[in-house]
């Protein structure tokens, strides 16, 4: 008998801008469209009065012990730097 197929779990730090362009939100999962609808539904103590949010950039991990150490370098001052870099490049999010 075959043992059933493990699923692989990939984990993904997230970044999320709001509407204005005046707030962003770090964050770790594994699902990004579930944790986008539970920001965009207010279910985020931190992120609600900012709201509605799109998600700017992504990036994927096979650990998260990997994906926390990068959110902890996005929410650090060289890291936010590199983040307002992104916004301000990117052609989907232009002020």
């Amino acid at each position: 008998m075959e043992d059933p197929p493990t699923r692989f779990i990939m984990y993904y730090v997230y970044v999320l801008v709001n509407e204005a362009k005046t707030r962003t939100y770090t964050g770790v999962t594994d699902d990004i469209n579930k944790r986008l609808a539970e920001h965009n539904a207010g279910r985020v103590k931190s992120s609600c009065p900012h709201r509605p949010y799109k998600v700017m950039h992504t990036e994927s991990f096979a650990t998260l012990i990997e994906a926390r150490q990068k959110e902890k370098f996005y929410k650090s001052t060289s890291g936010r730097r590199r983040l307002k870099e992104m916004l301000l490049n990117s052609t989907r999010f232009k002020i």
